[in-house]
């Protein structure tokens, strides 16, 4: 990471910080380096993996039996292929130009990876959702992964490619005005900025916009655990089960079982005190397996039904299997220091997030590594399946908003700010940028559905998925 960036004296306060001048400075001077009309580079030459074969290659570890659910639901549309394809950008993005600057970065930041969630004070807010991948890395990664996302997205909505490009253009100066604001304000003022859901409805531009916003946020909030036993759960002879519906959920057998359970009470000592004794006052009372997202489909994710004092407080907990992340392989010296990638994944989320999940915490479960989360905690997102243009445009600005925000919360603020500038270079260089590598996106769907089609690849899941695959 390069000297001087904004916050990054978390070992010292005895230490004198690099005066804010010197640090926008430094980003000026990173234009040599890295030309802002060079973040426009794309072309197939410039790949050293064929997309496939890293499709192939992510598979390796994965519930062998589900891997087939994974590539159906990857070659659903240009869109679903890019959400599953994050290792395919992590390495196409690596050979391009970059700062050098190193915050947190998501790793995924794609326009369906920001939605609704609850604050610990049972706020409704709307920030980055999604950290599987979450790792130091180059800020420009995340930002180009959005604005591709946003122009693949326009067009699987048939907007027109003007449309797209102004959806784009508005992501990228919503992102570039706020680091820019982050970078002026001070470190504890802009760790305390967050989004709650009736300021982003107040701040929708057209009547599409706070439609969408008002849908998504209304069901987010009958997103609760207590609301999700009618779909999840039934009575077995007077003991609460959760709902078994191959392969997307299955039951593990009884030693499997007992293994998830023992993670659980190991998990506790993750969690901070506080929250560790309310949850000593659950019990876990039945566990699944649950096939979660497009690319995480095949990495193991447990659902835990959880009863307290009453048979009205049920607690869902989930456990999802946590990996290296996708951009630690190309990032040198792999900067992230955790040995457990659960702890990553939850200790980045606090990084990248204003509030987040008090019950947030990890585990491990027969030598594989996990997270743990609430499960239903009033988390939502915007559709974005018929999402007119003005509205894409409106959320694609959101969405560059936090993505700024959850940087200039980690480390390298005004350095990027002083790159970027005040002019249209860096976001005409990017719409130029996400229109190359939404057509890419579109010969790699192709590719996809060509490979399932020679038989290489297949996208037909099993009827059922054995207990001891999944282990």
């Amino acid at each position: 990471m390069l000297p001087g960036s904004d916050g990054d004296n978390f070992t010292s306060l005895s230490r004198a910080a690099t005066p804010r001048s010197e640090r926008y400075g430094i980003g000026r001077g990173l234009r040599k380096q890295a030309p802002r009309r060079s973040l426009d580079r794309w072309s197939n030459a410039l790949r050293r993996v064929d997309p496939i074969d890293l499709v192939v290659a992510t598979n390796a570890g994965r519930v062998e039996s589900l891997v087939p659910e994974r590539i159906k639901r990857m070659s659903a549309s240009p869109h679903a292929f890019l959400r599953g394809a994050a290792a395919v950008h992590a390495a196409d993005f690596a050979v391009l130009p970059s700062t050098g600057i190193h915050p947190v970065i998501c790793g995924d930041a794609h326009l369906g990876n920001f939605g609704f969630y609850a604050s610990p004070e049972r706020e409704l807010v709307f920030d980055l959702n999604d950290f599987d991948e979450a790792h130091p890395g180059a800020w420009e990664w995340d930002l180009r992964r959005l604005v591709a996302s946003t122009w693949v997205a326009g067009r699987d909505n048939d907007a027109s490619e003007d449309q797209c490009e102004q959806a784009v253009a508005r992501c990228v100066e919503a992102y570039r005005r706020h680091i820019a604001r982050l970078a002026d304000a001070p470190l504890l003022e802009r760790s305390f900025e967050r989004l709650d859901a009736e300021r982003l409805h107040k701040g929708a531009r057209h009547k599409k916009s706070r439609t969408a916003v008002a849908n998504a946020a209304k069901r987010a909030r009958t997103r609760t655990s207590d609301r999700a036993l009618p779909r999840f759960v039934t009575s077995d002879g007077g003991q609460r089960r959760i709902v078994v519906e191959p392969p997307l959920i299955t039951r593990p057998d009884g030693e499997h079982r007992e293994q998830i359970l023992a993670a659980l009470d190991d998990y506790l000592s993750t969690v901070p005190p506080h929250w560790a004794r309310i949850l000593g006052g659950y019990r876990a009372v039945d566990v699944a397996h649950k096939v979660v997202g497009v690319g995480s489909v095949g990495l193991r994710a447990y659902l835990a039904l959880c009863e307290g004092s009453s048979p009205d407080d049920v607690l869902f907990l989930q456990l999802k299997q946590a990996r290296r992340s996708v951009v630690a392989p190309f990032v040198h010296g792999d900067e992230a220091w955790h040995d457990h990638q659960g702890q990553r994944v939850v200790e980045y989320q606090q990084a990248l997030q204003t509030v987040s999940d008090p019950l947030l915490g990890w585990t491990s479960i027969r030598g594989r590594q996990y997270y743990v989360r609430q499960f239903r905690d009033m988390k939502g997102a915007v559709v974005l399946d018929g999402l007119n243009a003005t509205a894409l445009a409106d959320y694609a600005a959101v969405c560059g908003m936090l993505l700024a925000k959850g940087h200039a919360r980690t480390s390298g603020a005004s350095m990027i700010a002083g790159y970027l500038g005040g002019g249209g270079k860096v976001r005409d260089a990017l719409c130029r940028f996400a229109r190359r590598y939404a057509d890419q996106t579109e010969r790699d769907h192709d590719a996809l559905l060509r490979a399932i089609r020679s038989g290489r690849l297949s996208d037909t899941p099993p009827r059922d998925v054995p207990d001891d695959d999944i282990g």
